[in-house]
């Protein structure tokens, strides 16, 4: 059974099967959300009318028998807080769900003519609208309980908060993961807030009885994922009690704290002093120490063999959050001050509950501190501000509108920001490569979107010295080609590390690829398919107006020496431009 494309169009409430396109069909994951929206989506278009479209796509792999790690969801559209074309990636039980009903995505488009809010039931028998008035303001907790109560099978939830029913630019899309909690998010570009300007408040898949996925070269499909699985499970930060493995994403905390790079109370240093009781050893001891459901090796979707989540207990033992992650922990601890790892579990869980992307959010909570709304360390006033958020104050709604926003209302211009989406946890100052990244790649400041920091901090592929402006342009490009194939995958991107130092592992996620699709590709096309997907979205945002000027990091940079290592962001613009120049050399 051929897959096929799902769309939903909202203003007539009716769904539709189609066959894939010939120009689709060689696509899967952020490569199909990308395509669909450059080809469907007016690039001048608000993103909150009705010409934008949100995209639902699993990756090329999700669904498929035993690949490792492959539960991604891309989702896509035009970015409320970019302008620009957005992909978030998420974990949780959509992607896996979605793929073994056949479908290679779904398109949820228009606007509804009643203004009412809709729950979305799709399994094997094919789509059901219904009134989900009854959930309109209700946090993703209640829902994601309400939903697996309404139906069997324990479906995939997909579902914005009360920020994304608001159209709040920092709305995220909430993905429930294995014990159906809220914590996996396709958080970033406010994809929520298309999500909620398209009507729907959740969308419910069932996948049982599903024709499954089918593959097209069996042997093909299990050698390259046998190589895969090896490197995975032989790499120091992605095996069994490896880096990731014991101390989840946060080991970087401490990591990053000693290289300079971690950004602090709004960006004016490279080093917190507290960094050590926020970080993922503190998180992992406490885990250790409550016992009770907390626990230190989590899955965030079916199949990861990597299980760098976590669950966070209560002193007494019970569920608390799922899951703090180092992005989090940075945000709303290091940036803002604050070394309390229960206010950040506290943080972590008003963010699952309301949609809010924790990067964005802790952001705009330094910048408040910045402007002197709040002080630097204040961690009542930090709590208050997602009361504020959830109950639509005009100040809430102005930092749910994210960090941009946040600082005008203040009137800040230290804002660590590049095309409207607030910087992660890595100072580019300290680390250049990542500030390349940040500059240039068309989903605005994204680490995700070109990890240089494996080469540049990890060691991962080679040793990179992180202050040297040597070649980070070409450093940066590579990574984000790589990074635009695995995200079209399905697997998780932490295989990025593995498959850097370990060849076999790079040929195995091509011949999965391959063996699944039909598709002919080896290791070594990767970098070549990975260049036509940003070539996409580098289009996409030209149209939109975006230029050259778009692809510089904030002046303040190149103004204030960051300590402890007293840098400054020295980056050319000549050599920022050099990253997309191919895109018009080869067209």
């Amino acid at each position: 059974m051929a897959k096929k494309i799902l769309r939903i169009n909202m203003s007539a409430l009716k769904a539709t099967y189609e066959p894939i396109p010939e120009k689709w069909v060689r696509w899967g994951g952020r490569g199909l959300t990308s395509a669909i929206v450059f080809d469907e989506v007016d690039p001048t278009c608000h993103p909150l009318g009705p010409n934008n479209k949100l995209v639902i796509a699993p990756g090329w792999v999700s669904g498929s028998p035993a690949a490792p790690s492959s539960g991604r969801t891309s989702f896509g559209g035009k970015s409320p807080l970019t302008g620009g074309i957005k992909e978030a990636n998420s974990g949780g039980l959509s992607s896996q769900k979605i793929a073994k009903l056949g479908l290679a995505a779904i398109i949820l488009e228009g606007m509804p003519k009643d203004g009412k809010w809709y729950e979305i039931f799709i399994n094997k028998d094919g789509v059901q609208f219904e009134d989900a008035a009854d959930l309109v303001g209700k946090g993703m907790y209640e829902v994601d309980k309400l939903m697996w109560a309404k139906y069997s099978n324990k479906p995939a939830v997909i579902g914005i908060g009360p920020v994304g029913e608001m159209k709040l630019s920092n709305a995220g899309v909430s993905v429930n993961d294995p014990e159906n909690e809220p914590g996996r998010y396709a958080g970033r570009g406010g994809l929520g807030a298309v999500m909620g300007a398209r009507g729907v408040k959740v969308m419910v898949v069932d996948d049982t009885g599903g024709p499954g996925v089918e593959l097209a070269n069996k042997e093909l499909f299990t050698e390259g994922r046998k190589k895969l699985t090896a490197a995975i499970q032989a790499h120091d930060l992605t095996k069994k009690d490896g880096g990731l493995w014991t101390f989840g994403t946060n080991v970087l905390m401490n990591i990053i704290n000693e290289a300079g790079g971690l950004p602090t109370r709004g960006f004016s240093s490279g080093q917190f002093e507290g960094a050590a009781k926020i970080s993922g050893e503190a998180v992992v001891e406490n885990i250790e120490a409550r016992g009770g459901v907390g626990t230190k090796h989590h899955a965030c979707h079916p199949g990861c063999i990597m299980q760098c989540s976590s669950i966070y207990p209560h002193e007494d033992g019970t569920a608390f959050v799922s899951v703090i992650e180092y992005e989090t922990s940075w945000s709303l601890g290091a940036n803002c001050g604050i070394d309390d790892i229960e206010y950040i579990a506290q943080a972590t869980w008003e963010c699952n509950d309301i949609g809010l992307d924790t990067i964005e959010a802790g952001n705009a909570i330094a910048i408040a501190m910045e402007g002197g709304y709040l002080e630097f360390g204040d961690k009542a006033g930090a709590l208050k501000t997602f009361d504020d958020i959830r109950q639509g104050t005009p100040m809430g709604r102005i930092m749910g509108q994210g960090t941009e926003a946040t600082a005008k209302a203040l009137g800040v211009f230290r804002v660590p920001t590049v095309k409207g989406q607030a910087m992660p946890a890595y100072e580019p100052r300290a680390i250049k490569g990542i500030g390349v990244t940040y500059a240039t790649t068309p989903m605005g400041a994204d680490h995700t979107s070109g990890y240089t920091i494996a080469p540049e901090i990890a060691g991962v592929g080679g040793k990179v010295d992180p202050l040297d402006n040597t070649d980070k342009a070409g450093l940066s490009l590579t990574f984000q080609a790589a990074t635009a194939f695995i995200d079209s995958t399905g697997y998780c991107l932490f295989i990025a590390f593995p498959i850097l130092d370990i060849a076999e592992g790079w040929a195995g996620m091509a011949e999965s690829v391959a063996g699944v699709t039909g598709i002919e590709m080896t290791g070594d096309d990767v970098i070549s398919i990975g260049k036509e997907i940003l070539k996409m979205e580098r289009l996409f945002n030209e149209a939109a107006g975006f230029t050259s000027a778009d692809d510089r990091l904030p002046e303040f940079m190149r103004d204030e020496e960051l300590p402890p290592h007293n840098v400054k962001w020295t980056m050319s613009n000549e050599d920022l431009d050099q990253v997309y120049a191919w895109v018009h050399e080869e067209a």
